[in-house]
Formats: structure tokens, sequence, C-alpha cells
């Protein structure tokens, strides 16, 4: 329902403007993109760089605008303060069977991929995308192969208040023995709207490849957290796990240290909890230790928040990835085996399935803010239509 524009413009001349943003701060953005058309003065004001990010900042403080993205060959989103009922959202990328795949979320925008030319930044909430410029993958001379998994990151480079995207794709000689092996890797800068190349490339990424790691974890798509893009280096013949992370401040590879002492013997996998980069530590799935680095960058700030076991969830599991604390914190939202949503009671020790409707029956999930961000960078961002929306359009257009 659209707003009583000249109740609401009585309502902007009668209050003073700090008490309206101190209002407004506290919507939700389709709200928000509907009193755009109040006056030319809320426009302004809700389009404003400053209000954007504040509007951004109250919602993660305060858990609010907050949803649940649920990604099959479908992509699906749920309320998170209710969590019922699983809504279809239709992604800007054209696919001829499914979506696109989701690889990447920050600041309520969402990275998309049909393949590695093939991409888009998209923000749900306003509608509107970004397709990035295509960027051809650079074989290397040889007789040389692209390995099956390209490897993915998106995020926001914290130092020039920019969004990224980082593309690396392997490759290896057909010959295993001679031990060929080298990399494509570049950044896409929504700024500039433009790609690079990225070079001086460690030899420990030659590591990340391990294709039973892969498909079980799905971890060609890295994790965000603190300004860096990470991946996890599967424990091999002569070294344990490792965490890699690609800077998009610098567009430099490092690597994080892990937190000391902790046993060998586990199965590592990320996630981003609570903003923060999320160790998960799998004991041959009888239980996973999480653990979050506080202050990023230090070994010392890593800290073993809680474990779950398959006795406290009275349930066998594979792979558990915690994604939020409920507001009062005395719960936490787990998806297990990418196909069941458990709330897990601390207190009481106990879980209680979460069931919504329309979901579908397996499914990877992220927590997504909602936010006014925008997309405009060195082009142009676009309003992203349903099919029935474009079809109608262009209909229109040829009569």
């Amino acid at each position: 329902m659209y707003p009583n524009n000249r109740r609401m413009q009585n309502l902007s001349r009668d209050f003073p403007s700090d008490i309206i943003a101190d209002i407004l701060y506290q919507l939700p953005v389709k709200t928000l993109v509907r009193f755009r058309c109040v006056s030319k003065r809320w426009c302004s004001q809700i389009n404003g760089p400053d209000f954007v990010q504040r509007h951004l900042s109250h919602s993660l403080a305060t858990k609010s605008n907050l949803s649940l993205i649920l990604k099959d060959w479908y992509l699906y989103s749920a309320d998170f303060d209710s969590l019922t009922i699983a809504t279809e959202l239709i992604p800007p990328l054209n696919v001829i069977w499914g979506i696109s795949e989701f690889f990447g979320s920050c600041d309520g925008l969402v990275a998309l991929c049909n393949s590695e030319e093939d991409m888009a930044l998209w923000n749900p909430s306003t509608r509107k995308y970004q397709r990035l410029p295509i960027m051809p993958v650079e074989k290397p001379s040889g007789d040389v192969k692209p390995r099956r998994f390209p490897f993915h990151g998106f995020g926001r480079d914290l130092i020039n208040d920019d969004y990224k995207v980082v593309r690396m794709v392997q490759f290896l000689s057909q010959d295993a023995d001679d031990g060929f092996f080298s990399s494509d890797v570049k950044v896409y800068s929504l700024k500039s709207n433009s790609w690079r190349v990225v070079k001086n490339l460690p030899n420990y990424l030659c590591l990340m490849f391990r294709l039973d790691y892969l498909l079980f974890y799905r971890r060609g798509n890295g994790v965000f957290a603190s300004g860096a893009v990470h991946w996890v280096v599967p424990r091999g013949i002569g070294w344990s796990c490792l965490i890699v992370a690609f800077d998009f401040g610098v567009e430099e590879f490092r690597l994080v240290t892990l937190p000391d002492p902790v046993d060998d013997g586990f199965e590592l996998d990320l996630g981003v909890f609570e903003g923060c980069l999320c160790m998960l530590c799998n004991y041959n799935n009888a239980y996973v230790d999480v653990w979050v680095m506080k202050e990023y960058g230090s070994k010392e700030s890593w800290s073993k928040l809680f474990s779950i076991s398959q006795s406290s969830l009275n349930r066998s599991f594979g792979h558990v990835t915690p994604l939020v604390y409920s507001k009062c914190r005395d719960k936490v939202l787990l998806e297990v085996d990418k196909k069941k949503l458990l709330w897990y009671d601390f207190s009481r020790r106990r879980s209680k399935r979460v069931r919504i409707e329309g979901a579908p029956s397996s499914f990877s999930a992220d927590i997504l803010v909602g936010s006014l961000v925008p997309l405009s960078g060195g082009g142009m961002d676009r309003m992203a239509q349903h099919p029935e929306e474009e079809k109608k359009k262009s209909n229109r257009k040829q009569r």
C-alpha cells in the first residue's frame, strides 16, 4: 500500500529532520523505497550515502531486516523473525535450468554467476543489479586442462570503500607426473566497474583443490569476513589444514594462523558468525567445535564459543554450520547436512526442528540483511524484473 503523500508531507514539515531520520532507520527497505516518492527531500535523504550506511548499521546491530536465503536449484527467502514461509526469488541472470550460482553475500548484496564469464551483483531488496563486464579466463600455454571447480569470492574492500569479486581458475597439466600447475586470478571492482589481474601468486594455492572436500563442503566459494575472503586448504600428506585469505584492500593472498593448541584430528570448514571469521572443527561427525576470531588477524583472539555433539542434537550428522544467534542469544540457528534447520537451546541442551513451508528438501543457507546499498559503481545498475514482467514490457513495446 503506497503512502498518503499529503499526510506524509505534513509529517515531514511538522517534525524535525533528525527525529524523522531516527524513525526511518528502523523501517524495512521496501517501505523506504515507497517513501522516496513522498517528496524530493525524503528521496534525497533516503538515497544519501550516510542514511544508507546508518540504516545498514542499525539493521545489523538490532538483527532487524534479516532474511534466511535458501539455495538449491532455485533461490528462496524466508523472513528471519518468523521462519514460516519461503518465497522464491527471481535472480537477474537468465538460465535454462534452475538458478545461477549464489557464491557470496555482503551488506545485502548477492553475487551470482552462470559461468566464470557471466556474473552479476544483485540487491534483492531493491531489485537492482549490476552485470559484471566479461573477462575471459586466460589459459596458460601447454597441455593443460582447467580444474572442475573454479574459486570465487565476494565482499567489501574496507580500505577503499568498494565491493569486489575475486575469481580464480586453476589449471593442471594433462600429465600429472610433471607437476605443472597454474592459476588465473582476477579481481573485479564495483567502483571502477573493471577487472584487474593478480600477480605474484603464492605456491600454496596449488594445495587448495581436493575434489572430495569441495564436493562435500562446497567450498569453492570463499567465506567473507573482515575485508577478506577465506578458503580451506584441506589436510594432505606433509601438511595440516590451512586457511587461505585474499585481502580485498591490498589484493593479495596470505595465510591465517589457526589457534594453538588445537587437536589435529578434525575436518576443517569455515563460516562467518556474528560478523567474525568462524572455524568449524568436525571430529569424525561426533561433535563440532565452533571457534571465532574476535579480533581479525590476531592469533590470540581465537575463542571457542561452543560445541555441538550428536547427543546434544539427538541425531547423527555429517555437517553442521551455525548461522546466527536468536535475538535473546539463548539459542543458535544451525544448518545440518544441508537439509535441516534446527534451533539449539544452550540452557536446555535441546534442539527443535524449524519447518518452513515452501522450502526445498535440500539446501544451503545464508543470512542476508535488507539494505539500500546501491550498485551504480562505475556503470549503471538496472532493475531486475520477473520474466512475466519483462514479457509484458516487450509486448507493450511491440504494440
